[in-house]
């Protein structure tokens, strides 16, 4: 009789998961998670992902029992309790999705050691293995987005596989936890498992991606999937959501573009892990330490209601749109000229959609250490609002305060009359644009802006 675990990491699903699908081919299956205590005790995990977490795994726990099984929730070292069940019931093969993280690898070589036949599978949480693809030229992986887009289309991707019908769980303890988190969560944050997140996918494919060209970046209408907090604790697939978002339209094809960056970021941290706290391609930067204009920035408190309004969609729900994540990061790296590790950081503590590869590699695009071939570009928060924003109503949702004003003036409220300023109750702005360019440009050496 053979006996396999799959153990659940980020692919908290039945639907097209390709460890659950091999160990359910076993005469016995153990779906397994282990809350890892190297990373429940962690700064990563933050009470929006906690929260989110402990609805997956219930969901999942349910998904499973309609199959006949169950989830097993243990709490402690993965290859600890992977190996107490592997001798409590002969376990004879693991299986476990690839990741790319140096912690990823660790745990993955720990579970090598057990002497049980173990099965990583690859095409789990990325559409296509991270450094499956390589340059032409030569390297080890894609330091430039457009060539990896354009060889990473051209790959043929797995089909989509099936739930399981049935699964013959043998008899163990370990179940769902209580509460996870530790503080508060986001009041307004989304909603986790795999059932929600199919119901947003499908919603998705059958009435979202094809306008997503025309209005992904359009910040009041709020037009974009809202997958990525499904996508990174798998409770979609990524190979499942490329399937059925297909190519046909031009919303289809802008979409999938999103998604493929997803695994370049991927493939980048996996190539340099050091990646995730050092400059991918240093700049010499000399960073400003100013806690209190970090502190303006996280707090939503700069003078500037575009960046502002980012910052306290951040807060409430754990979650920021894809645009206004560019324009804050923009903000601090280089208008405050603020280390973007510290942004970076600020993330983790509250996304809950933070994967570590595309958090910090987009947070090290944006300061112009990472990918970017045009690595002093400023998102102007102006230009931005009056490009992405035109008539407020994205600033006037997240800053009550400026609910009211007049739409001309919503951008830039320090051109209200002095008595109608005040009465707002909003800071001034907390740095001058221009006097920000013009020291960016001194720090990296560039001739002035002006």
């Amino acid at each position: 009789m053979t006996t396999a675990i799959a153990l659940f990491t980020r692919d908290l699903r039945v639907h097209d998961n390709p460890v659950l699908h091999a160990a359910a081919a076993a005469d016995r299956c153990i779906p397994l998670f282990v809350l890892d205590d190297a990373i429940t005790s962690s700064s990563f995990f933050n009470a929006n992902r906690a929260e989110f977490l402990s609805r997956c795994l219930t969901d999942l726990d349910a998904s499973l029992r309609e199959r006949g099984g169950k989830l097993v929730v243990r709490k402690g070292d993965p290859a600890d309790e992977v190996a107490r069940i592997v001798r409590a019931h002969d376990v004879t093969d693991i299986h476990v999705a690839a990741d790319v993280s140096r912690y990823a690898r660790r745990r993955e070589q720990a579970l090598a050691e057990l002497g049980v036949d173990l099965h990583v599978h690859d095409a789990s949480i990325n559409a296509v293995p991270p450094l499956s693809l390589t340059p032409s030229g030569g390297g080890d992986h894609f330091a430039v987005f457009t060539p990896y887009f354009r060889k990473w289309e051209t790959v043929h991707r797995r089909g989509v596989l099936r739930a399981p019908v049935r699964l013959t769980v043998p008899e163990l303890s370990g179940e769902l936890p209580g509460e996870l988190h530790h503080g508060t969560p986001s009041p307004d944050l989304a909603e986790g498992g795999e059932t929600v997140g199919r119901e947003l996918m499908a919603s998705w494919v059958r009435a979202g991606v094809h306008e997503y060209a025309d209005t992904h970046d359009a910040l009041a209408a709020d037009a974009t999937s809202h997958l990525s907090p499904h996508l990174h604790f798998g409770t979609v697939s990524v190979t499942e959501l490329l399937d059925r978002t297909g190519t046909a339209s031009e919303g289809a094809r802008a979409y999938t573009r999103q998604l493929a960056w997803r695994d370049f970021h991927h493939q980048v941290l996996a190539a340099r892990p050091a990646s995730a706290t050092k400059d991918y391609r240093t700049r010499d930067d000399r960073w400003r330490q100013s806690d209190h204009d970090f502190e303006a920035w996280r707090d939503g408190r700069t003078g500037y209601p575009i960046v502002d309004a980012a910052m306290r969609q951040l807060a409430r729900e754990g979650w920021m749109h894809n645009r206004a994540r560019l324009i804050a990061a923009s903000f601090l790296c280089k208008t405050l000229y603020l280390d973007w590790r510290r942004g970076a950081q600020h993330f983790i503590d509250l996304l809950v959609d933070c994967d570590l590869a595309n958090n910090q590699m987009n947070w090290q695009w944006v300061a112009g250490t990472g990918t970017d071939t045009r690595p002093n570009r400023v998102h102007n928060p102006l230009a931005q609002a009056g490009r992405y924003d035109p008539d407020g109503a994205y600033v006037k949702r997240y800053l009550p305060e400026l609910a009211g004003v007049d739409p001309r003036y919503v951008h830039e409220p320090w051109k209200l009359p002095e008595d109608e300023r005040e009465a707002l109750g909003y800071p001034p702005p907390m740095v001058d644009l221009h006097e920000a360019a013009d020291r960016f440009a001194a720090a990296r050496g560039l001739r002035p802006h002006r």
